[in-house]
């Protein structure tokens, strides 16, 4: 019998640890679903947001203000990554997800509560880009943190157990868009402009208390305590590690761009196709449930072939379609259309970002893993993905090009499938 004991606790000890995987999976997932949300929330309301808190004489000198904004906010992320990232990687995981979250809840706090541009005048443009910054902030340390939680709380099939921080933001768009269609639908202009932008902002203040909740009754990861923390994580990272710190870059970019172009997309075809409000956000459901739904069952494959080669195959997918996707919707502006394409871009999207968290754990060791991720994360969405709507505004206002979104994810996704192949071969990711 005392032979036998180790071998009869040897199953539960496999099953508890699953058990605190799939709890990490929840505390991770509430936290970063909020983030999204409101990144998503607020692009996707840019329109109602444009005229109530940055009014001109002109629409889309308004529009490009509002945008400016939330890319100014992107700045911000790599000073988040760098402080949230160094902080999580030297008190913890757990300690950075808490922080993370209550400065997110600050900034869509103040988001719900502002007042407009006809009660304070400029003011109401200082209040949001505050708020939009402190988001920034945030975010800049809750992709790399969670993903760090998620990857060291796996016993087993790491990307799976990665998969869900992008499902989960999957389903951040998909309630936006949910949000989008049924106040475009429901209110009047005038509702809509008064008060009715603003309740998906007080949705999300009641999902921060829960999600901080969680994160502190969460133990920190096994892997985090039975590793000695590094001294100088963020020299580590910019100087012994700086070829796979710009290695992620370019990986990360083609992410960071397709999930800004699906957020643009509602302000696109009621801008410039002329499409009924409401229609327009059928573009955020179709890619959001597609991310939301595939996620995992991607994640699952990439436990079995490699996260690297799945990413490889999505990328150059994404180089084949842009270019024919947007001529055939600016050609057919129709519902029906937009629904479609935004079938082929979840579907690609989905494909290269659900394995995205286990290569990038993979490719920093874990003494730096959250500043490194941090950093590399969110130096691609400031650069790429931050300014992409004000980017993509500017040139088809400046060329005068329906096709523009396309030429811009045309130029991201080869910088990506360069970048991928350099992970593959030189970091031995195959």
């Amino acid at each position: 019998m005392i032979d036998q004991a180790p071998t009869l606790q040897a199953h539960p000890s496999l099953e508890q640890k699953r058990k605190d995987a799939r709890k990490a999976v929840v505390a991770a997932s509430i936290g970063n679903g909020l983030e999204w949300f409101d990144l998503i929330v607020y692009g996707s309301f840019a329109v109602t947001i444009s005229k109530l808190f940055f009014p001109t004489t002109n629409e889309n000198s308004s529009l490009l203000l509002a945008f400016a904004s939330f890319g100014v906010s992107f700045l911000m992320r790599p000073l988040g990554a760098v402080i949230i990232g160094r902080y999580s990687d030297q008190a913890g995981r757990k300690a950075g997800l808490t922080l993370s979250i209550v400065l997110m809840f600050l900034g869509t706090l103040m988001i719900a509560v502002a007042p407009t541009a006809q009660s304070i005048g400029a003011s109401a443009a200082i209040i949001i880009l505050v708020a939009r910054l402190m988001q920034g902030f945030s975010a800049g340390g809750e992709f790399a943190s969670a993903t760090a939680f998620l990857i060291e709380y796996a016993p087993e099939r790491k990307a799976f157990y990665g998969s869900w921080q992008v499902a989960t933001q999957g389903a951040a768009i998909l309630l936006a868009g949910l949000f989008g269609f049924a106040l475009n639908t429901y209110l009047s202009t005038q509702s809509l402009e008064s008060w009715g932008w603003r309740i998906p902002f007080i949705f999300a203040l009641m999902i921060g208390p829960v999600g901080w909740y969680i994160r502190t009754k969460m133990d920190e990861t096994p892997e985090f305590l039975a590793t000695e923390p590094s001294k100088a994580p963020l020299t580590e990272a910019f100087i012994a590690n700086r070829g796979r710190l710009w290695a992620v870059v370019g990986v990360v970019a083609l992410c960071s761009v397709a999930n800004y172009l699906a957020l643009y997309m509602p302000t696109y075809a009621i801008v410039n196709l002329k499409m009924d409000g409401a229609a327009a956000f059928v573009a955020t459901l179709v890619y959001g449930g597609m991310m939301f739904a595939g996620a995992p069952f991607v994640g699952a494959l990439a436990d079995k072939f490699g996260p690297a080669r799945i990413m490889t195959y999505a990328a150059i997918g994404s180089l084949i379609a842009a270019l024919p996707m947007f001529m055939l919707l600016v050609a057919y502006p129709s519902v029906l259309m937009l629904a479609g394409i935004e079938v082929v871009f979840g579907l690609l999207a989905t494909a290269y970002f659900a394995p995205l968290p286990a290569l990038l754990a993979s490719i920093f060791p874990p003494q730096i893993r959250t500043t490194g991720m941090s950093l590399g994360y969110n130096i691609a969405m400031t650069i790429f993905g931050g300014f992409a709507p004000f980017i993509l505004t500017w040139l088809i206002t400046t060329t005068g090009s329906l096709l523009a979104p396309s030429f811009y994810m045309l130029a991201i996704a080869s910088l990506s499938v360069a970048s991928i192949l350099v992970v593959r071969r030189k970091y031995k990711q195959d």
